[in-house]
């Protein structure tokens, strides 16, 4: 795998060392720590209730919108 190189503060080093474990490198650390955000990210987006209404609600409006044939 290619390897580069990103230029950080000590401070910001220190730091995200802390999530590190015994041995593991920078690059698996950042790896974690991404995944961790994009899988947070995507719960945020599925369990936003934003614009939500109950399925009671929703359904009482389909009924409204599409009446079932008799």
């Amino acid at each position: 795998m290619e390897m580069t190189t990103i230029a950080v503060t000590k401070e910001l080093k220190n730091k995200i060392s802390e999530f590190g474990n015994k041995g593991e490198t920078f690059s698996n650390i950042l790896l974690r720590l991404y995944n961790n955000a994009a899988e947070r990210q995507l719960q945020d987006l599925l369990y936003n209730e934003e614009g939500f209404i109950p399925i009671e609600q929703a359904m009482a409006e389909a009924e409204k919108r599409w009446p079932k044939s008799k």
